[in-house]
């Protein structure tokens, strides 16, 4: 046998291709060391019932997440979405409460009334921005950090600071219901999940979103509308936040005004730790579910092991700068 053939042969041992097997699952090994670790640092971790626990607090952050991946694939950021969850949960929530005085007038309505209306709340959020960056041409930071103070504000000012109790069952399905035992919020992340895999795999508005993340001047040459791609992904960004928002009230049974303070940072986290580049153009949304799924057995592991939550905040932290470490050396070599 020739040396040539021997490097063929031994191919999947060499460095390039160990490189390639760790840039696409090295994530995947890490969630299932970390879940190894914990299995056997407590007994309780893998019962079934702390299991549903680790899904039922990933769901939010999850469907978050998702969304911030549209946006960071395009050189994006949303600093916006913990204000929006809250802004769409207690304006919602107004609407679905059997309370007298914290309901808008006719309170409570149809529980679908409350969904499409905490939708459409995320999704002017996310208007307002996609055209004040795609069209303005205002840094993503700047614009997402102005939503962020002015959604909260508005958060303030509809509620009066005050708290939505009395949530109808119906509208609580989504928060505590389940499908064939199954959390409805565990269902409701699974399909957006399927659902913007499809998107960003499979149709040519994935491909774009890609393209303007990879280099937006060669994109714009081709003919790709890079303005109405950037706008759109705000659009998405929101809307999801203002389902995440919504989920979250109906799990707590009340719509907050602090409601979502920092989620921002738990969702550009999951992004980053699943391998989603902030340079644009180089994620998976896969990557980014299992980059929730990782804080979240994190934040239960440590839990349950006892450890107080100032250092889940210096792990996570931790966690975020060594990602984007990863990522600026498989960028640019150093």
């Amino acid at each position: 046998m020739s040396l040539s053939d021997n490097k063929t042969t031994n191919g999947w041992f060499t460095s390039d291709s160990r490189r390639v097997i760790i840039q696409e699952y090295g994530i995947f090994f890490a969630f299932l060391l970390l879940s190894l670790i914990l299995s056997v640092s407590n007994e309780y971790f893998l019962t079934s019932g702390n299991i549903s626990n680790i899904l039922l607090q990933t769901s939010i952050n999850g469907v978050l997440a998702i969304g911030m991946t549209f946006v960071i694939l395009t050189r994006g950021i949303d600093l916006s979405v913990g204000s929006v969850v809250a802004l769409a949960g207690i304006v919602s929530g107004s609407l679905a409460t059997t309370s007298a005085t914290a309901g808008v007038f006719g309170a409570p309505y149809p529980a679908y009334l409350a969904l499409v209306v905490g939708v459409l709340v995320g999704f002017a959020c996310g208007t307002i921005v996609g055209i004040i960056v795609s069209r303005f041409a205002v840094p993503a930071f700047v614009a997402t950090l102005g939503m962020l103070s002015a959604a909260r504000g508005m958060t303030l000012i509809y509620g009066g600071g005050k708290p939505v109790p009395g949530l109808t069952p119906d509208f609580r399905w989504i928060g505590t219901g389940n499908i064939l035992g199954v959390p409805m919020p565990v269902v409701i992340l699974a399909v957006v999940f399927i659902v913007s895999w499809w998107v960003l795999n499979r149709t040519r508005f994935g491909r774009y979103i890609y393209a303007v993340g990879g280099n937006p001047h060669a994109a714009k040459t081709s003919g790709i509308n890079v303005t109405r791609i950037r706008f759109i992904v705000y659009t998405i960004s929101g809307s999801l936040s203002g389902l995440a928002g919504m989920m979250l009230s109906a799990r707590t049974g009340s719509a907050l005004p602090q409601a979502g303070v920092a989620y921002e940072l738990d969702a550009i986290a999951a992004v980053v730790i699943g391998g989603t580049s902030l340079s644009g153009g180089v994620g998976r949304v896969t990557g980014t579910l299992i980059g929730a799924l990782i804080i979240g057995v994190m934040n239960n592991g440590l839990d349950l092991l006892g450890i107080q939550s100032y250092y889940q905040q210096v792990l996570k932290g931790a966690l975020i700068v060594g990602a984007v470490m990863l990522d600026q050396k498989r960028n640019h070599g150093q």
